[in-house]
């Protein structure tokens, strides 16, 4: 199983997942999700995989999310205008993003790692 790991590695969170993936010897692929983020196709093939509402690839504790005033905007823009809007910038976009191609998990708890990741 390949998996891709859209990462930033100055993130505890992200860094708390890799030491995870490394602990359970899960090979990946790491991309640092601010100087190569997925892009709109690949944001919208993620989005359509994972099964969550678009909001939750929101990182909406950045500082681009505050500055660009995005908390009243999620609330009204369409999936399609808010996939536009986190293919601007990969700091936007919620970490880490864990996918096979087909299973897609955001951000990281252990206990969604294990029942996603460990067959």
């Amino acid at each position: 199983m390949a998996l891709t790991f859209y990462w930033y590695p100055k993130c505890g969170t992200c860094r708390k997942a890799k030491k995870w993936l490394d602990d359970h010897h899960l090979g990946y692929e790491a991309v640092h999700i601010a100087e190569n983020p997925p892009s709109r196709s690949e944001l919208e093939e993620l989005y359509k995989n994972s099964g969550l509402d678009i909001k939750k690839f929101f990182n909406t504790s950045g500082m681009k999310y505050r500055e660009l005033g995005l908390k009243d905007k999620v609330k009204t823009l369409s999936d399609d205008e808010l996939l536009d809007v986190l293919a601007t910038d990969g700091m936007l976009i919620k970490r880490p993003i864990l996918t096979d191609g087909h299973k897609v998990t955001v951000g990281f708890k252990e206990e969604d790692y294990e029942k996603s990741w460990i067959s």
